[in-house]
């Protein structure tokens, strides 16, 4: 919220209020069905993210190191997702609890609903019953030391499959509205502290009420454009031995993939990779 305040975002300068969509610990969620889910049947959504009577979504388009490019649906599904449902999306397994950081205060014992969370009197710490913990990752959210972690270890697939149907349970039968922003694009995801050279030209403003359609139309667009000298992009393909894929985001980060969101993205009925590029 500190964050937003400082670049400008505050309910004087914007005309509305600012809000955290799941609250300010990131627990405050509503499981929301994800019709025809295959990976997810229930998605964990910021509450004030399912009150809001339209969706508009506001994206900077950019590569990901590991899901290839961030955009629209990207932006939706792990963006809406409360702080247990970005677990959810990243994670396939439990969390770890280190000793050192853990100061016993017992704040995530409440949190657990299944008895995944054992507090050890004599050591003062609280460990984790791997037999019954589920992965909900509740837990994470309440704890104050960064104590609570899981391993980022679902597969690229399979974390932008999860991703595709979190994005479909925030926007399945309601109004909306999608812009991506193709500039500046950066190597990595926005959450990194750095500020790399961009890897593609500016390309404008895309907008459809389709995420996917969106989305396609946004990755066509870089797709065709020209690397920037002095990028990553470019230094990777100016790089010997290295043997270019035809595809800008791979090229940058060879370890990423995007086509299995959108693959999954149509195969769910979130939307389509059909599109008429309209210039205004």
């Amino acid at each position: 919220m500190e964050c937003a305040w400082e670049n400008g975002f505050t309910p004087l300068t914007a005309g509305c209020p600012i809000l955290i969509g799941d609250g300010l610990k990131g627990t405050d969620d509503v499981e929301v069905p994800v019709a025809g889910g295959e990976y997810v049947k229930a998605a964990k959504i910021g509450r004030a993210v399912m009150d809001a009577d339209v969706f508009v979504s506001l994206t900077h388009f950019k590569g990901h190191e590991l899901t290839g490019f961030g955009g629209a649906i990207k932006n939706i599904g792990m963006g809406c997702g409360s702080r247990a449902g970005k677990t959810e999306q990243h994670s396939n397994g439990q969390p770890d609890i280190d000793g050192e950081k853990c100061r016993g205060c017992k704040k995530c014992l409440p949190e657990c609903a299944n008895g995944g969370l054992v507090f050890d009197e004599a050591a003062r710490k609280m460990g984790v019953d791997k037999e019954r913990c589920v992965g909900c990752g509740r837990c994470l959210g309440a704890c104050n030391f960064d104590a609570i972690d899981f391993a980022q270890d679902a597969a690229n697939a399979d974390l932008n499959r999860r991703m595709a149907e979190y994005a479909k349970a925030v926007v399945d039968g309601r109004p909306q509205l999608h812009v991506s922003l193709v500039v500046d694009v950066s190597p990595h995801c926005d959450c990194h502290a750095e500020n790399d050279a961009p890897i593609l030209p500016n390309l404008g403003m895309f907008a459809s009420m389709d995420p996917l359609a969106l989305d396609q139309a946004c990755v066509d667009a870089c797709l065709a454009a020209s690397p920037l000298p002095g990028s990553k992009l470019s230094d990777n393909l100016a790089t010997p031995g290295f043997e270019p894929s035809g595809d800008h985001f791979a090229n940058s980060t060879p370890e990423s993939e995007w086509r299995t969101c959108l693959e999954h993205a149509e195969k769910i009925g979130l939307g389509t990779r059909k599109y008429e590029l309209v210039r205004m």
